[in-house]
C-alpha cells in the first residue's frame, strides 16, 4: 500500500490547475429602471471563510456595476438574516432576493444538484470545475430542473475535493471507516459514510470543533476550507486525500423574481453569476493551494493518499450512493448529469 504524503504539487494537481425583504408584492416587484432597488442578499457563511466570502463580494459588486446601479445588494452574512437551514425557505417566501448556499444543504430537495457532490464522479477537479460553468450542459440541466420549483441558479463556485479528516487514526482503506462517527453536511455525504461502514452525524460547521474536542465525533468529511475557517487543523491529526465528495457554493434567486426584472437587470445578474463562477472559484483555488494547505501541514496534520488498490476499493464501496441518488432523480436525468461532468 502506498501512503505518500501529499505536497503542494499533489494538491495543485487535485485542484485541476495545468436579500427581511417585504414579502408579497414588494418582494416580487421588478426593479425600477431609474431608482436603485435594494436587494437583500443572505448567506450563513461568515467572513472567516476567506476562500469563499470574496466570491460573494465579487458577485454583489458585479451585480451593482453591471446593472448601472439598478441593483443595490444589501448583504446579510453569518446567518444574520437567515440561518443555513432557513435560506431556501426564506428565498421562496420573499425574505431574501438572492441567497448564497452550499449545494449539500439543498440537494436532498433538489437532487439534480447532487451530481456535483457524488464521490469519485471524476478524479479531475478541472473537469468538475468546468462542468458548472454558466451556459454549459450541467448548468442548463440544473436550471431546467429548478425552474418548475421556482428557483434559479445564477452561478456557483465548485469547491476542491472533500477529504476524510480524523483525530485518532488515519483512514487508508474502506474498513478503516467502520464504526467511526463522521460529521457530514448533506445527504450524499451521509450516504457515502454509511456505504463505508461509518455513522454520519449532521451538524452545522460552527459546532464541529467542540464536537471533535468532546469526542462526540471522530472526524468529518470536508473540503479544506471548512477545516481552516473553523480552525479544525488544531485538532484533527489525519487527512485522507481523495474525491470523497464535493459541493458547490451557489447564488440562487426565485425564477419569477428574475423573470420580472428588466432585461438589463437580468443580464447583470447573469454576469454577476459568471463572475462568481470564474473569479470567485479562481480566488478559492488560490487560497486553498497557497494558504490553507500549508497551514494544515504546518499544524502537523498528516495527509496521505491511498494507493491504487485501496482507492479502487473505496470506489467500489461507494457504488450504492450512485444507485440511491439515481433513483431519487430519475435514471435519464441522472445519466445526463453525470455525463455532462465527465465530458466537461
Amino acid at each position: 500500500m502506498n501512503t505518500s504524503a501529499i505536497g503542494r504539487r499533489g494538491f495543485l494537481a487535485a485542484a485541476g490547475l495545468g436579500l427581511t425583504a417585504a414579502a408579497g408584492a414588494s418582494a416580487c416587484a421588478p426593479a425600477n429602471a431609474r431608482t436603485p432597488r435594494k436587494s437583500r442578499v443572505a448567506t450563513y457563511l461568515p467572513s472567516s471563510y476567506g476562500d469563499l466570502y470574496p466570491g460573494i463580494e465579487m458577485f454583489d459588486k458585479a451585480a451593482a456595476e453591471r446593472s448601472g446601479g439598478r441593483l443595490a445588494p444589501d448583504l446579510y452574512d453569518s446567518g444574520a438574516l437567515l440561518g443555513a437551514e432557513q435560506l431556501l425557505p426564506g428565498l421562496l417566501s420573499g425574505v431574501a432576493d438572492v441567497i448564497f448556499q452550499t449545494s449539500s444543504y439543498v440537494s436532498s430537495t433538489y437532487p439534480v444538484l447532487g451530481a456535483m457532490e457524488l464521490p469519485f464522479v471524476t478524479e479531475d477537479y478541472g473537469r468538475l470545475r468546468r462542468a458548472i460553468e454558466p451556459g454549459r450542459p450541467q448548468f442548463e440541466l440544473i436550471n431546467k430542473n429548478l425552474k418548475p420549483k421556482g428557483v434559479r441558479i445564477l452561478g456557483g463556485m465548485p469547491t476542491t475535493f472533500e477529504y476524510l479528516w480524523t483525530v485518532d487514526r488515519p483512514i487508508r482503506r474502506p474498513e478503516d471507516v467502520r464504526g467511526l462517527r463522521l460529521r457530514v453536511a448533506g445527504e450524499i455525504e451521509g450516504e457515502t459514510v454509511k456505504a463505508l461502514g461509518g455513522a454520519p452525524v449532521t451538524m452545522g460547521s460552527a459546532e464541529i470543533y467542540q464536537a471533535l474536542e468532546r469526542n462526540t465525533i471522530d472526524g468529518l468529511v470536508s473540503y479544506i476550507g471548512t477545516v481552516v475557517s473553523r480552525d479544525l487543523q488544531k485538532i484533527v491529526k489525519y487527512g485522507t486525500a481523495g474525491h470523497f465528495g464535493a459541493y458547490t457554493v451557489d447564488a440562487y434567486c426565485r425564477s419569477d423574481w428574475y423573470e420580472q426584472q428588466p432585461q438589463a437587470v437580468r443580464r447583470a445578474l447573469d454576469e454577476a453569476g459568471a463572475t462568481l463562477y470564474r473569479d470567485g472559484t479562481a480566488h478559492m483555488v488560490k487560497v486553498h493551494t497557497k494558504e490553507y494547505l500549508p497551514k494544515v501541514r504546518d499544524a502537523g496534520v498528516k495527509l496521505t493518499e491511498p494507493g491504487g488498490a485501496e482507492m479502487a476499493a473505496f470506489r467500489k464501496a461507494i457504488a450504492p450512493v450512485y444507485a440511491s441518488w439515481r433513483q431519487r432523480l430519475g435514471a435519464r436525468t441522472a445519466g445526463q448529469a453525470v455525463e455532462s461532468i465527465r465530458e466537461a
